[in-house]
């Protein structure tokens, strides 16, 4: 099989000849489309504090406003994965980043929790379209060696972007206002959609059969009630109802809490999901999720190593930067400027990805990015007090990051090395998924543990004070339902129950980080199941690296799968 024939193989039926200049600079709109939904999310971590004191939300709002845009992004990866194929990945792309542009206006102005909270749903739907359409393109776009850099150049946006949205949402929250967090998407958005015009071909699979909108509502279903439960479990009671769940005028009439219903209704629609996906994959119908692609030893294995990693992950996401503002009293923007220091580890990396990805297995990258992520959240866990050093949190964050950079982008690349042209979209879509997945079930237990910690010691700490029994509750709910908001206003009412409302804080931080670094741990031990393929080269740097045999194995599988 000679190079022109492959070169048509793996580009869309809309693929045509770019220039190499047009085509990196490409890259730069579809980087940029990641970093929107990635700067996103790290914003609204910096900004929790104001918006918490401007719109009065508790904590459980506190972890819906990030949840429900996650939640509503993994549950439809998939989805928006298929219809990328079908209708054109640069074309969802560019609705992508309309929807997600509108609906940050829409944030910008909500007057209350639960309309910024519906804001961040439309936001899941607009940052669902734009990360599996990324991911296509630059599966469909490049190879060989460029690929190992296109995908060292979306891994270190996602790892720098994570950290450079604190310092833009610290800035904009702390000298203008928490709700130009939101609006400076829109500028940024008409940026992306002028570049995607320009320099972004076309790719799409027209012969892709379609949707299972059946399929995609019980993964909505399975999604949702995990997370609903994770989330709400504490408030509403684990088993028994402890505070009775109301919505409108209707209020919850069970002793059963609505928490293990929602667990069963989710582990039901899951067996469901399975079922009929297989039954209509052998049928010859279009499935929600590529269940023969897991036949593919790398795509199986990196997923479940994803999923995992993606739990640990975010665990200092959520907990960081209210700990840093409510227990150590920085404002946003300092608090943006220490997490600059996980940028500034993930470039430091993206360097090593980039120059060792076509020298060294790509698994090990990972294994020691993931490593290095594990040390950098450890070490955070231990130096996490009431009066940790100003130093202290940089140096773990640095470590974080410099293993950010090295692991995400090369295990993207692991899970996607052997799927086929014609189901990027959907091995992009499943793998981002379970990532999401990961992200989203890693907030929600790393959040409980956050709070339910912080609210233990807080009882602990206070049980052998002089305060009346009410007034010990009161103030436990209070920093635990403003997400530890309430900590400053404590100095001016005792010093001493502020001082333990910090100890504790800082105790429940410490605990969010310990879990994820458990995550990360087992994370690392599952990518041991992954196999250390050496680096293919080739002499024609338009070459995809795997030789004729390799190709023509690709058209084989695709041509299996359809």
């Amino acid at each position: 099989m000679n190079t022109s024939t492959k070169k048509s193989a793996s580009a869309g039926p809309e693929q045509g000849e770019q220039s190499r200049l047009a085509k990196w600079l490409g890259l730069v709109a579809v980087s940029l489309a990641v970093a929107l939904i990635i700067v996103d999310t790290t914003i609204v971590n910096v900004a929790i504090p104001s918006i918490v004191d401007e719109l009065g939300i508790n904590s459980a709002q506190v972890q819906w406003v990030q949840e429900s845009y996650t939640l509503v992004f993994a549950a439809l990866l998939l989805v928006f994965g298929t219809v990328a194929d079908k209708i054109g990945r640069r074309r969802l792309l560019q609705i992508g980043v309309v929807i997600f542009a509108a609906s940050s206006i829409f944030a910008a102005l909500a007057p209350t929790g639960d309309l910024l909270i519906f804001a961040r749903v439309l936001q899941g739907i607009g940052g669902a379209m734009i990360l599996p359409s990324t991911l296509s393109l630059i599966n469909a776009n490049f190879v060989g060696r460029d690929r190992a850099i296109a995908f060292a150049v979306w891994g270190s946006t996602i790892g720098g972007m994570a950290a450079v949205g604190p310092i833009l949402g610290g800035w904009l929250t702390t000298y203008f206002s928490w709700r130009w967090a939101f609006g400076i998407n829109v500028p940024v958005g008409l940026i992306i959609i002028i570049g995607v015009i320009m320099f972004v071909l076309e790719s799409r699979e027209p012969d892709n059969p379609g949707i299972d909108l059946l399929g995609a509502a019980l993964s909505v279903v399975v999604s949702g009630t995990l997370v609903f439960g994770l989330i709400e479990g504490r408030n509403l009671g684990w088993w028994l109802t402890d505070t009775p769940l109301k919505i409108g005028d209707w209020t919850w009439p069970f002793d059963l809490s609505p928490v293990p219903i929602g667990f069963a209704i989710g582990a039901i629609a899951l067996a469901g999901f399975i079922v009929r996906g297989i039954v209509r994959e052998r049928a010859g119908k279009s499935t929600m999720l590529a269940f023969g692609l897991f036949r593919i030893a790398s795509f199986r294995n990196g997923n479940i190593a994803a999923l995992i990693v993606a739990l640990g992950e975010y665990g200092l996401v959520l907990s960081l930067p209210l700990w840093l503002q409510n227990v150590l009293n920085y404002d946003a923007l300092q608090t943006g400027l220490v997490i600059l220091a996980l940028a500034i580890g993930s470039f430091f990396a993206s360097g090593f990805a980039g120059g060792f990805g076509n020298k060294v297995p790509a698994v090990w990258i990972v294994r020691f990015g993931i490593l290095f992520e594990l040390i950098g959240v450890f070490l955070g866990a231990i130096f996490i007090s009431a009066t940790t050093p100003w130093w202290a949190i940089p140096v773990a964050l640095f470590i974080y990051g410099f293993g950010i950079g090295l692991a995400s982008a090369q295990l993207t690349s692991v899970i996607l090395r052997d799927v086929p042209i014609a189901q990027s979209g959907q091995g992009s879509g499943t793998q981002s998924t379970s990532r999401q997945i990961g992200s989203a079930l890693g907030i929600a237990i790393l959040g409980t543990v956050l709070f339910s910690g912080t609210g233990m010691v807080l009882e602990a700490k206070l049980a052998d004070s002089a305060l009346p029994d009410s007034v010990k509750e009161q103030v436990v709910n209070a920093v635990v339902d403003s997400a530890g908001n309430a900590i400053p206003g404590l100095d001016e009412r005792s010093p001493e129950v502020a001082a333990a409302a910090r100890e504790a804080f800082s105790e429940g931080t410490r605990y969010s980080a310990f879990g994820a670094a458990a995550f990360l741990a087992l994370g690392l031990l599952a990518t041991l199941r992954l196999e250390a393929r050496k680096p293919e080269h080739s002499e024609d740097p338009e070459s995809d690296g795997s030789g004729s045999e390799a190709a023509e194995s690709q058209l084989k599988i695709a041509a299996a799968g359809d």
